[in-house]
């Protein structure tokens, strides 16, 4: 009978360490495959592709999990690659559309000049103003439209620099302050000269001054469009006041929305894409705008830049 204990002791014992065995080598294997797993994924979202699985490890845990991850590679380098030729093809679609729309537009223009130096009846100079007035909200609206197709179509590269930011605001104000002289508008600008922030300056003037051309657009002759710049913790506001009708507090959050003009409005020129344009711009540059504003009690618009 002691005997038989010790054996059947012997046997447990035995048997334990079997299973212990067997559990640290699956542990391996676990361990060894998530490694496997987690390398594979990191080489795929890095860009260095997944090399199709070997014929031997075919029928292996992980041979069959290679296999499908080689597929998703396969798969989403391929509508990498499509998406890329997509763009350019919208690049050079947009590209093409500007310079064939580009030529009529000077020829029209040089047509107006050639007449502008005609003996016209009143009625025929009433006609060319006219005609000029087109002409350049035509240019405008095609302008426009392939600004925001650009946009769009990812096809706009942003550059952030660190540069003084008031050079960018006075050169958005200089493109502004035609308009604004025509309706004796008083433009205003309080930033400091050696506030310099990161940002891409061709883009960042053209948000600028999208908000100035509507302050300016909706301001009543003789009003005030005010601009002023402080350095925040975390973000440099740019604030643009003006003394026009205001938006009234339902529509501010549709004032950014592509196409969107307020009912009021529809006799003045524009498209609506101006604001839309300037929240995409500094969305790109990781800001944003806001706006705050009573109806008749004129508007704020607060563009923000990130500090780094």
């Amino acid at each position: 009978m002691d005997w038989l204990g010790t054996g059947m002791v012997i046997v447990a014992i035995g048997a334990a360490f079997i299973s212990l065995w067997r559990v640290c080598k699956l542990k391996k294997e676990v361990l060894r495959f998530t490694e496997q797993v987690e390398r594979g994924l990191d080489d795929i979202i890095s860009g260095k592709g997944f090399p199709e699985g070997v014929e031997s490890e075919k029928d292996t845990l992980w041979g069959r999990c290679s296999e499908k991850l080689w597929r998703v590679n396969h798969i989403w380098t391929k509508k990498e690659e499509a998406g890329v030729k997509e763009k350019q093809m919208m690049k050079e679609l947009i590209s093409d559309i500007s310079h064939q729309t580009r030529t009529p537009i000077a020829n029209m223009r040089l047509y107006l000049e050639f007449l502008q130096e005609e003996d016209l009846s009143e009625k025929g100079r009433d006609f060319l103003t006219h005609m000029e007035g087109q002409t350049e909200k035509l240019e405008f609206l095609l302008q426009s439209m392939v600004k925001m197709s650009r946009l769009e179509a990812g096809i706009i590269h942003i550059r952030k620099q660190r540069e003084r930011l008031y050079e960018t605001i006075t050169k958005a104000v200089e493109e502004a302050v035609p308009a604004a002289a025509k309706k004796q508008i008083q433009m205003s600008v309080d930033c400091q000269e050696d506030i310099e922030v990161k940002h891409d300056k061709k883009w960042t003037e053209e948000a600028i001054f999208n908000v100035l051309d509507n302050a300016v657009k909706y301001t009543k002759p003789g009003g005030r469009v005010h601009i002023q710049v402080k350095c925040q913790e975390v973000f440099t506001k740019i604030s643009v006041r003006d003394t026009g009708k205001g938006i009234m507090p339902q529509r501010q959050a549709e004032i950014f929305s592509r196409f969107y003009r307020e009912p009021e409005v529809h006799d003045q020129n524009g498209i609506g894409i101006g604001l839309y344009l300037t929240r995409k711009l500094l969305t790109l540059q990781d800001g944003y705008i806001e706006v705050r504003s009573q109806e008749g009690e004129g508007a704020e618009f607060n563009l923000y830049l990130p500090n780094s």
